[in-house]
């Protein structure tokens, strides 16, 4: 064997052993390298798998989100109603349905002190519906208001301060209602002065049915997610009841010309929140992803979600916004200046929306359902 070959032999050698010793030194590393990711099933709204909010914490944890999406709290509930326990590991709710999770046994408990809960809003700390005897079941990720959503060419903000614009003669055939009845009647009920729309007497539920179907002669459809998008981008209605901000700055940051207003008479709250979904083997997980997610970064990025934009309770997360996105923290109204947004809750303009409670939900539901064959 010549110099030149001993030589080279050698360096062979050192740097075969010197990559074995780097890898029996980095086990892990070179496991999680090679390993396929962990499934993690989420039952959700559209958009809370998607990459712009859930692909940095893939990557850092080498977690495959798996999502099944659904397009309402009746539709959601029934998902869960026909699945085995422990397909879902985490479920994204909207509030008024988690009680009702948490009473099927649905959901699990949570530990308080794994999140940081402090660094919320105190209106968000002890959030309704998070909460059972003591219990955190939940908690609440993101949240927006529901107003007046209309066409900017086709009225003006001051038209749009009060919902009695729906019934506006030159919106007759243009106003569109986000297919729920829950929003919907909760505005109507706004409209008639009840100061909590959705706890409400017989006799004032029949004035938020007889008001309804007032307005009915106006209505130009019904219409899911997709539909609400499309006929509000089109021009196809000018006026919409029953959303908000959550589907108009979408549309607004891409140049359609729409926005939501708050009306006089006052708005309605959606809120989304978190929970490990029952018997989930992989608990540990869906734990880790709610931190995250309730984390400043995580509630900034919530924020901006592609797919439909909102509010978020961790005073942190709105930090990190305005240094990330000023602009878009001032448009919804998450910034230090007079009138933002939790300012608007403490001043009581805003309801959280909820189940009825002196009438059953299938009684709202079924009324729903007369007024739109009506």
């Amino acid at each position: 064997m010549t110099k030149s070959n001993i030589l080279q032999s050698g360096l062979t050698r050192r740097a075969l052993l010197a990559t074995g010793a780097a890898t029996l030194a980095t086990p892990m590393f070179s496991r999680r390298a090679f390993a396929a990711p962990t499934e993690l099933t989420m039952l959700a709204w559209y958009g809370h798998a998607e990459p712009d909010i859930v692909a940095e914490f893939e990557a850092e944890n080498n977690v495959k989100f798996v999502p099944k999406y659904y397009t309402g709290g009746d539709n959601m509930l029934g998902l869960i109603s026909q699945s085995p326990v422990g397909t879902f590991d985490v479920i994204l709710s909207d509030a008024e349905y988690v009680q009702a999770l948490q009473q099927a046994g649905y959901v699990e408990e949570l530990t308080a002190s794994d999140y940081e809960i402090d660094d919320y809003y105190p209106e968000f700390q002890n959030f309704p519906g998070n909460w059972s005897d003591g219990k955190l079941f939940s908690l609440v990720t993101r949240f927006g208001f529901l107003g007046v959503a209309y066409n900017t060419d086709a009225l003006t903000e001051a038209e749009a301060s009060t919902y009695n614009v729906f019934w506006d003669e030159k919106l007759k055939g243009k106003v569109g209602h986000f297919d729920w009845h829950l929003p919907n009647l909760g505005q109507i009920s706004q409209l008639n002065g009840n100061a909590n729309p959705y706890d409400i007497d017989a006799a004032a539920w029949q004035a938020v049915k007889d008001k309804t179907m007032s307005l009915r002669p106006q209505i130009g459809g019904f219409f899911d997610y997709g539909g609400t998008f499309s006929s509000l981008n089109d021009g196809q209605m000018l006026a919409f009841a029953g959303i908000g901000d959550w589907i108009t700055g979408v549309l607004e940051k891409n140049g359609a010309k729409v926005r939501s207003a708050i009306p006089e008479e006052g708005g309605l709250q959606w809120s989304e929140c978190f929970s490990i979904g029952k018997g989930s083997a992989k608990a540990e997980l869906a734990k880790k992803w709610i931190q995250y997610i309730t984390s400043a970064k995580g509630q900034a990025k919530s924020a901006q979600m592609a797919a439909y934009p909102a509010l978020i309770p961790n005073q942190k997360g709105w930090d990190v916004l305005n240094v990330e996105n000023p602009a878009e923290a001032k448009r919804q109204g998450m910034t230090k200046d007079a009138g933002n947004v939790i300012e608007m809750i403490r001043a009581g303009r805003i309801k959280n929306r909820q189940w009825p409670v002196q009438q059953s939900l299938e009684e709202w539901n079924d009324f729903w359902s007369e007024y739109k064959g009506s």
